[in-house]
This record gives C-alpha cells, sequence and structure tokens, in this order.
C-alpha cells in the first residue's frame, strides 16, 4: 500500500479548511493544513469577524443618541475611527491565534506556504517541498469579485477587504452592491457619519431576503439617512480629480453620483485559479468546482469546500461541507448533501435580518399551496422595553400539511432567534409544537411563540 504523509491534506486554513481538519483528527485521521496567509482565512481575518466588530462599535456609536435621550451629555465630535480599526484587528487577531492553537492540540501540522496540486495526492508548497495525502481537501475560499470598469485600486475603489483596513473614513461613499455585505457596511459607515448611498442593481435591497423583511431594514436605513437605490445599474465612472463620479441608470433615465470613494460589493469570486486544477483533471464551471456526493470531485481522491463550489457562499456552509467530506474519508456515512433549505442566512446591519428556506415569493413561483403567519415585534413585551420594536418574524408554511417551507425574522437579535425555528424544521415539528411550547417573558423568542400561533389562528398578543 503507497504510504502518504497524511490520511487529509487540506489546503486552505479558513473556517472550512480548519473545521474539517479538526474533525478529521478527531475521526483518527492524520491531517496536515497548507495556509499562505493567517490561520482562518479570509472570513476570521478579512471578512466576518472584523466586520462584526466594526458593526458593534458601530452600535455602541447610535446608543449615544439613547444616552441623551435619558438626559446624559455624551460628545461623539472626538471618536477616532483609527481606535475603531484597530479593535476590529484586534478581534481577527485573537481569533486567528485561536485557531492556530485548536490545530496545534488536535496534533494538526501547519504548513505555512503556497500549494499547487502536482497531482492526485500531493501538493507543491512554495514550489519547494512536496507534501502528499491519500485524500486532499480543497478550501481555498474566495475573493471580492470585480466588474469591469470599477476594478478596485484600494484607494478610490475599494474591495470588502479595503474597506476593513480604513483608518480614516470619507465624508460620502457610494457602496455598488445592497446584499449582505452591502447593507452592513452601509449601517456602519452611516454610524459613523458617513453619507452613504447604496445602488442595487436588482428591484429589492437583499435581494435573497423575504420582502417584508426587507421592508423593516429600508424604514430604518431611510432614518439613518442612507439613501437607497434599487432596480438601479451603475454604468460608468469617472476617477479623474479628488472623487469619484458614477453614472447609473433607472428605468431609462441617468443619473451622476459623486463620492469621494465606492465600495463595490457585489459578489466573491473562487479561488480556483493557477493551483493545478485542470493538470489533475478537475473539472470547473464557471471558476467553481464540480463536486457531487460528499463534496467529492471527479478525481477520487480530491474533494472540495467552501466557496470554491457552488454551495452558498458562507462560512458555515464551508464548515458543514468541511465535515461532511472527511467523515466520508473516515468512512462514516454523513448525509451526501446539505439541504439548501436547512441553510440559515443572517445579515448583521441593524435591524438584523435572520432567515432559511423558501421566501414567500419563491414558494408561490413554484405554485406551491401555501400560507404565511406574520408577528410584528412590537407585540412581544421586551422589545417595547428595551426600544427594539421594529420587526417581525414570518413563517411560510404549506396549507394543508403545514409543513414549514422557509422563515424569515427582521430585527433585533433577528440571527439569533432565526434558529428555534430551523431546529423546528430540521425536526419536522409544525407551529403547533412551537405555539404550544412555553417561552420565557419577557424574551424576543416570544414573538415566534405567537408567529406560529397566528399560523394556528390563536395568537394571543395580535
Amino acid at each position: 500500500m503507497e504510504q502518504y504523509d497524511y490520511d487529509v491534506l487540506v489546503l486552505g486554513a479558513g473556517p472550512g479548511g480548519y473545521v474539517a481538519a479538526i474533525r478529521a483528527s478527531q475521526l483518527g485521521l492524520k491531517a496536515g493544513i497548507i495556509e499562505k496567509d493567517a490561520p482562518g482565512g479570509v472570513c476570521l481575518n478579512w471578512g466576518c469577524i472584523p466586520s462584526k466588530a466594526l458593526i458593534h462599535q458601530a452600535e455602541l456609536v447610535r446608543s449615544i443618541r439613547e444616552l441623551e435621550a435619558i438626559g446624559a451629555t455624551v460628545d461623539g465630535s472626538t471618536i477616532d475611527y483609527a481606535k475603531v480599526h484597530r479593535k476590529s484587528r484586534d478581534a481577527a487577531g485573537k481569533l486567528s491565534k485561536g485557531v492556530q492553537a485548536l490545530l496545534k492540540k488536535n496534533g494538526i501540522d501547519y504548513i505555512s506556504g503556497r500549494g499547487v496540486f502536482t497531482g492526485p495526492h500531493e501538493i507543491e508548497v512554495d514550489g519547494k517541498k512536496v507534501v502528499t495525502g491519500r485524500n486532499i481537501l480543497l478550501a481555498t475560499g474566495s475573493r471580492p469579485r470585480e466588474i469591469p470598469g470599477f476594478e478596485f485600486d484600494g484607494k478610490k475603489v475599494l474591495s470588502s477587504t479595503d474597506i476593513l483596513d480604513l483608518k480614516k473614513l470619507p465624508q460620502k461613499l457610494l457602496i455598488l452592491g445592497a446584499g449582505a455585505i452591502g447593507m452592513e457596511f452601509a449601517y456602519v459607515m452611516s454610524a459613523f457619519g458617513v453619507d452613504v448611498t447604496v445602488v442595487e442593481m436588482l428591484e429589492q435591497i437583499l435581494p435573497l431576503e423575504d420582502h417584508e423583511a426587507v421592508e423593516v431594514v429600508e424604514k430604518a436605513f431611510k432614518r439613518y439617512g442612507i439613501r437607497l437605490m434599487a432596480g438601479t445599474k451603475a454604468t460608468a465612472l469617472d476617477r479623474k480629480g479628488k472623487g469619484v463620479k458614477v453614472t447609473v441608470e433607472s428605468g431609462g433615465n441617468e443619473e451622476t453620483l459623486a463620492a469621494d470613494m465606492i465600495l463595490v460589493a457585489v459578489g466573491r469570486a473562487p479561488n480556483t485559479e493557477d493551483i493545478g486544477l485542470a493538470q489533475v483533471g478537475v473539472t470547473l464551471d464557471r471558476g467553481f468546482v464540480v463536486t457531487g456526493d460528499y463534496c467529492r470531485t471527479g478525481v477520487q481522491s480530491i474533494y472540495a469546500i467552501g466557496d470554491v463550489t457552488a454551495t452558498p457562499l458562507l462560512a458555515h456552509v464551508a464548515s458543514k461541507e468541511g465535515e461532511i467530506a472527511v467523515e466520508h474519508m473516515a468512512g462514516h456515512k454523513p448525509e451526501r448533501q446539505i439541504d439548501p433549505l436547512l441553510i440559515p442566512s443572517a445579515v448583521y446591519c441593524e435591524p438584523q435580518v435572520g432567515s432559511f428556506g423558501m421566501t414567500e415569493k419563491k414558494a408561490r413561483e413554484k405554485g406551491l399551496d401555501i400560507e404565511t403567519a406574520t408577528f410584528p415585534y412590537r407585540g412581544a413585551g421586551k422589545s417595547v422595553a428595551v426600544e427594539r420594536s421594529e420587526g417581525l418574524v414570518k413563517i411560510v408554511y404549506r396549507r394543508e400539511t403545514r409543513e414549514i417551507l422557509g422563515a424569515h425574522v427582521a430585527g433585533a437579535d433577528a440571527t439569533e432567534l432565526i434558529h428555534e425555528l430551523l431546529l423546528a424544521r430540521k425536526a419536522e415539528l409544525l407551529p403547533e409544537d412551537i405555539a404550544t411550547m412555553i417561552h420565557a417573558h419577557p424574551t424576543l423568542s416570544e414573538a415566534v411563540m405567537e408567529a406560529a400561533r397566528t399560523a394556528e389562528g390563536w395568537a394571543i398578543h395580535a
């Protein structure tokens, strides 16, 4: 039998790769991981974690107005954004070291360098050392997607990585793309006094979310003074002069928008170029790795997870796919693929949005016989007590069987509350099971209970 350096060799130490390596070690497999940057990947170092640190700081700044409402005198004019930036980098650095410690604790070899496939069982690191694995897990992640004419320069035209490294803020910022990334940065920048305009080509901001949840966010953002332009396409960019000018078109009408900087947040591109995939026979489709059951590619020894595949580009999806892949390598029988209707989505602006499964629109487009039940946050006493009464809980379910097809929460702590409904869906529970379960009072989760009771026709606080 051929000998390999590792049972599992992972390329990429992001939330997919490092979780997979740890799970492999737990299953008794010898694992090694190759990473050219810092442990934790983009998510931990230049994505999920530092952006959430900035959102937390933005919430503290917005709370100044709440303190003033009860008579406190707070001088917010001296906020030093460079220190805000420093806090976000500290959070990322602390967690990156934590990942390194976890890898060491689990006996996983960490190999620093850029890896390229040189065979179905081998990777060359930095053009020098060749490392082999019985199975190889590709987890190289993604990068901000560029659009022609709006290429990043790190000064006037920013990627999500660039804006995370700003130490001084612009006066006016134009954001292209109203997905989760664009909306989260719009919230942060506005909180720190930046004049923000968001341009979205599709007809709705947060295009993947339910329209009623989106209305909650729109209302709040307009109150913050953020201009939202849905159904609008950016067609040209002029970088000459001190700032930038962007030509946008909507309904046949053109407008020129001036700003100091642009953030381009129109999605992400998979990191699959120049790592030897074609040479070893791995099939790509529009840059994404084609995989089958258990995240396996057409090359039996190579698996691929996370943002390099065409599944939702979310850290928690990458982590779960990593677990599925290595469990299969270890001879276990995990689920073949992730059920897309069981993937939670989270948008961390304020108000937050948490969701899973089908939107009302998508279910109706599929011709399903559905009903929806919606309950407003203001009906839950705690939301009023903590002055977070904007929001709603919405359940989409089949009329006859009562099967939950999707749920959508917009409001305070929505990204936490969504998981009760997701667990109910996974466990094949019905709205009545949530409706009859005792929920602590006062809590925001009572809005989830009342939405379920609405589905059953007996909401108490409606």
